[in-house]
Protein backbone atom coordinates (compact mmCIF):
# COMPACT_ATOMS: atom_id res chain seq x y z
CA UNK A 1 0.00 0.00 0.00
CA UNK A 2 1.17 3.51 -0.71
CA UNK A 3 1.56 6.12 1.98
CA UNK A 4 -1.50 8.31 2.57
CA UNK A 5 -1.48 11.67 0.81
CA UNK A 6 -1.47 14.77 2.96
CA UNK A 7 -4.22 17.33 2.73
CA UNK A 8 -3.99 21.04 3.49
CA UNK A 9 -6.03 22.43 6.34
CA UNK A 10 -9.38 23.91 5.44
CA UNK A 11 -12.29 24.90 7.65
CA UNK A 12 -14.71 22.90 5.47
CA UNK A 13 -12.54 19.78 5.52
CA UNK A 14 -12.19 19.87 9.29
CA UNK A 15 -15.95 20.37 9.69
CA UNK A 16 -16.56 17.30 7.53
CA UNK A 17 -14.10 15.20 9.56
CA UNK A 18 -15.64 16.39 12.86
CA UNK A 19 -19.11 15.54 11.62
CA UNK A 20 -18.04 12.06 10.51
CA UNK A 21 -16.22 11.44 13.81
CA UNK A 22 -19.42 12.29 15.70
CA UNK A 23 -21.39 9.59 13.86
CA UNK A 24 -21.58 5.83 14.31
CA UNK A 25 -23.58 5.33 11.15
CA UNK A 26 -21.95 6.01 7.81
CA UNK A 27 -23.64 8.97 6.14
CA UNK A 28 -23.85 9.63 2.41
CA UNK A 29 -22.37 12.75 0.82
CA UNK A 30 -25.85 14.31 0.75
CA UNK A 31 -26.29 13.68 4.48
CA UNK A 32 -22.86 15.20 5.15
CA UNK A 33 -23.77 18.23 3.02
CA UNK A 34 -27.13 18.87 4.73
CA UNK A 35 -25.55 18.65 8.20
CA UNK A 36 -22.46 20.75 7.37
CA UNK A 37 -24.67 23.38 5.72
CA UNK A 38 -26.17 24.12 9.15
CA UNK A 39 -22.81 25.39 10.42
CA UNK A 40 -21.36 26.59 7.08
CA UNK A 41 -24.38 27.97 5.17
CA UNK A 42 -22.44 28.98 2.05
CA UNK A 43 -20.85 25.54 1.46
CA UNK A 44 -21.81 23.91 -1.83
CA UNK A 45 -22.58 20.27 -2.51
CA UNK A 46 -19.66 20.24 -4.96
CA UNK A 47 -17.29 21.39 -2.20
CA UNK A 48 -18.50 18.58 0.07
CA UNK A 49 -18.06 15.97 -2.69
CA UNK A 50 -14.58 17.31 -3.55
CA UNK A 51 -13.46 17.31 0.10
CA UNK A 52 -14.83 13.81 0.73
CA UNK A 53 -12.91 12.59 -2.31
CA UNK A 54 -9.68 14.29 -1.18
CA UNK A 55 -10.04 13.01 2.39
CA UNK A 56 -10.68 9.43 1.26
CA UNK A 57 -7.77 9.52 -1.22
CA UNK A 58 -5.54 10.83 1.57
CA UNK A 59 -6.61 7.95 3.85
CA UNK A 60 -8.19 10.25 6.45
CA UNK A 61 -11.66 8.72 5.98
CA UNK A 62 -13.09 5.60 4.36
CA UNK A 63 -15.30 5.70 1.28
CA UNK A 64 -17.61 2.70 1.29
CA UNK A 65 -19.34 1.73 -1.94
CA UNK A 66 -21.73 -0.87 -0.63
CA UNK A 67 -24.62 -1.17 -3.06
CA UNK A 68 -22.93 0.02 -6.23
CA UNK A 69 -24.97 3.23 -6.16
CA UNK A 70 -24.34 5.31 -3.08
CA UNK A 71 -21.07 5.98 -1.28
CA UNK A 72 -21.07 6.11 2.51
CA UNK A 73 -18.29 7.69 4.57
CA UNK A 74 -16.60 6.55 7.78
CA UNK A 75 -14.13 8.46 9.95
CA UNK A 76 -12.75 5.21 11.40
CA UNK A 77 -9.95 4.04 9.10
CA UNK A 78 -8.84 1.08 11.26
CA UNK A 79 -9.68 -2.33 9.77
CA UNK A 80 -13.25 -3.32 10.64
CA UNK A 81 -16.33 -4.92 9.11
CA UNK A 82 -19.54 -3.29 7.90
CA UNK A 83 -23.20 -4.28 7.61
CA UNK A 84 -25.55 -3.06 4.85
CA UNK A 85 -29.28 -3.23 5.57
CA UNK A 86 -31.23 -4.36 2.50
CA UNK A 87 -34.34 -2.54 3.75
CA UNK A 88 -33.23 0.96 4.78
CA UNK A 89 -29.83 1.06 3.03
CA UNK A 90 -28.08 2.00 6.27
CA UNK A 91 -24.46 1.03 6.82
CA UNK A 92 -23.20 0.22 10.30
CA UNK A 93 -20.05 -1.14 11.90
CA UNK A 94 -19.96 -4.71 13.16
CA UNK A 95 -18.15 -4.68 16.53
CA UNK A 96 -15.84 -7.63 16.04
CA UNK A 97 -12.10 -7.90 15.60
CA UNK A 98 -10.87 -8.28 12.00
CA UNK A 99 -9.71 -11.81 11.27
CA UNK A 100 -6.16 -12.04 9.91
CA UNK A 101 -6.91 -15.68 9.09
CA UNK A 102 -9.25 -14.54 6.32
CA UNK A 103 -6.43 -12.82 4.44
CA UNK A 104 -4.05 -15.72 5.14
CA UNK A 105 -6.56 -18.23 3.75
CA UNK A 106 -7.02 -16.13 0.60
CA UNK A 107 -3.25 -15.90 0.14
CA UNK A 108 -2.86 -19.66 0.53
CA UNK A 109 -5.27 -20.50 -2.27
CA UNK A 110 -4.05 -17.87 -4.78
CA UNK A 111 -0.85 -16.32 -6.06
CA UNK A 112 -2.24 -12.84 -5.36
CA UNK A 113 -0.45 -10.29 -3.22
CA UNK A 114 -3.36 -9.51 -0.89
CA UNK A 115 -2.96 -6.40 1.25
CA UNK A 116 -6.37 -6.00 2.86
CA UNK A 117 -9.89 -7.39 2.94
CA UNK A 118 -13.12 -5.43 2.85
CA UNK A 119 -15.89 -7.57 4.24
CA UNK A 120 -19.49 -6.41 3.92
CA UNK A 121 -22.28 -8.32 5.63
CA UNK A 122 -25.82 -7.78 4.29
CA UNK A 123 -29.24 -8.49 5.72
CA UNK A 124 -31.87 -6.65 7.75
CA UNK A 125 -30.82 -4.34 10.59
CA UNK A 126 -32.35 -4.54 14.06
CA UNK A 127 -34.47 -1.40 13.51
CA UNK A 128 -35.99 -2.62 10.22
CA UNK A 129 -36.45 -6.10 11.68
CA UNK A 130 -38.36 -4.75 14.69
CA UNK A 131 -40.40 -2.43 12.40
CA UNK A 132 -41.49 -5.40 10.26
CA UNK A 133 -42.39 -7.46 13.34
CA UNK A 134 -44.48 -4.59 14.74
CA UNK A 135 -46.57 -4.30 11.54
Amino acid sequence: MSAPKTTKYSHQREAIISFLESRKDHPTADEVYHNIKESIPNISLGTVYRNLKQLSEAGRILRLTCDGKTDHFDACTAPHYHFLCKCCGGVKDIPMEPMDTLINQAKECTNFQIEEANVLFTGVCDQCNSDSVAV
